[in-house]
């Protein structure tokens, strides 16, 4: 089923993981799509060549450089109307460690990078969905990580106030909570606890939810977070 077909999606912090199985999911869909990221240049080419999109580089911080990018993804396809704004620094660390640059790192991409790339995007949406993926520990609280939870509390607000103000416009916007899911990790999980069906989740069950929340068959859902974490929010 091809319900994407003549859709185009710009998926951030697309080279692996979670990001990765977006994309691939979003093609399988239909959808052409824009893979992201701001320097991992031989994974995302690698993507693209997989979901036969095309792969830009560009930091989600830099305005010009959003800009420059939503303007590519125009030029080769003629619109856009799906964001997945997926960019994050998922790092751990101790608090003491945490000076204002850092946390002005952390925040910046995963808060203000949604934050400018919806707004780059916004102009060539009608009719479009947002969706922003948040996480678990933004709603149970973590040690090591008050940037990282704090930036991702932070995207569910966003969430409910772009539902507002972009509903006129016929643009959705919802938010996906991933819990435990099974990805190459820089840094360690902060959940001791595993989920109630007993394992971990996969990239792929992420993307399914993307995929729906995209899909024709949720225009009548915006502003809502949809947690993909097989129970661990509340074994948490």
């Amino acid at each position: 089923m091809k319900e994407l077909a003549g859709r185009v999606a710009l998926v951030t912090g697309a080279g692996r993981n979670i990001g990765r199985a977006i994309a691939l999911e979003l093609a399988r869909a239909g959808a052409a799509v824009v893979v992201n990221a701001k320097s991992s240049s031989s994974e995302i080419e690698s993507v693209a060549a997989e979901t036969g999109g095309m792969a830009v580089l560009a930091d989600v911080t830099d305005e010009a450089a959003v800009g420059r990018m939503v303007a590519r993804a125009l030029e080769r396809f003629g619109r856009l109307d799906i964001l997945v704004n997926n960019a994050a620094i998922r790092a751990v660390e101790p608090i003491e460690g945490i000076d204002a640059a850092r946390w002005r790192e952390i925040t910046g991409v995963i808060l203000d990078g949604a934050w400018i790339c919806a707004r780059a995007c916004l102009p060539h949406m009608a009719g479009g969905s947002i969706v922003n993926i948040g996480g678990m520990s933004a709603h149970t609280g973590a040690a090591g990580r008050p940037h990282v939870v704090a930036a991702k509390a932070g995207l569910v607000g966003l969430t409910r106030a772009l539902a507002h103000d972009l509903a006129p416009q016929g643009v959705t916007v919802n938010c996906v909570v991933p819990g435990l899911i099974e990805t190459v990790r820089t840094s360690p999980s902060v959940h001791r606890s595993e989920s109630l069906l007993g394992r971990r989740g996969t990239p792929e069950e992420v993307a399914a939810a993307v995929r729906f929340l995209a899909g024709p068959g949720a225009r009548y859902i915006t502003g809502q977070t949809l947690h993909v974490n097989g129970g661990g929010f509340l074994s948490a």
